[in-house]
């Protein structure tokens, strides 16, 4: 049943693959300029900090078993020495960072994340998933652009190189975790476009303020 629903999963996401928005276009081409890599930076911070406390309630939700082991090993990984939150403020400090109030669209992705996570934990590890799937060619794509065009040193491309490496396992993990819930194909498919609609209008906002 894994590539059926993954297969599904993949279908409800086709349109919202983030590497096809302007944005990381862009970014692969060498098209940011500094300020909207930091800006970007500010932002994305939001979304590391509430990652690691999503996949915790999560777990909890979770009962002893193959399905709980998955999310915690997800998130062993973010919380591990050096933590992911630690590797994405050197990239953040690189481009020179700051602290700023988080954007409309930045609230919006934090708060569609906390709604899978109250719906069940079907709609949690979905939601988790439409992301993740994405998350090694996304981080690949970004460490090969900041190395090529933006002149980003070994730790400014760390926190990347290190999802590049690993997200494939965390979708996999995840995928696994969710099949085991026996999910339902309407709950899933609500959540994966949640998040999915909700990472695309984040970029959006950036193309925005660009503008």
């Amino acid at each position: 049943m894994t590539n059926q629903l993954a297969d599904s999963l993949e279908a409800s996401i086709t349109d919202r693959m983030l590497l096809n928005h302007p944005f990381y276009r862009r970014w692969e081409a060498g098209e940011l300029s500094f300020e909207e890599l930091r800006h970007y930076a500010e932002q994305y911070r939001y979304f590391e900090e509430m990652l690691p406390q999503f996949l915790r309630q999560l777990a909890e939700e979770l009962p002893d078993g193959v399905a709980r082991d998955s999310v915690l090993k997800n998130l062993s990984d973010e919380v591990a020495t050096p933590s992911h939150l630690e590797l994405f403020q050197s990239f953040a400090a690189f481009y020179r960072a700051v602290d700023s109030p988080i954007s409309l669209a930045m609230q919006r992705l934090v708060d569609a994340y906390l709604e899978v996570l109250v719906d069940s934990p079907t709609a949690a590890l979905a939601g988790l998933w439409a992301y993740e799937s994405q998350g090694a060619g996304i981080a690949d794509s970004k460490a090969e652009g900041l190395a090529r065009h933006y002149d980003a040193n070994r730790d400014a491309l760390a926190f990347w190189l290190v999802h590049g490496s690993i997200e494939a396992d965390h979708a996999k993990w995840t995928l696994e975790a969710l099949e085991l819930l026996d999910p339902d194909e309407d709950v899933v498919y609500h959540a994966t476009r949640l998040i999915a609609d909700a990472w695309w209008e984040f970029l959006d906002e950036r193309e925005l303020a660009a503008q």
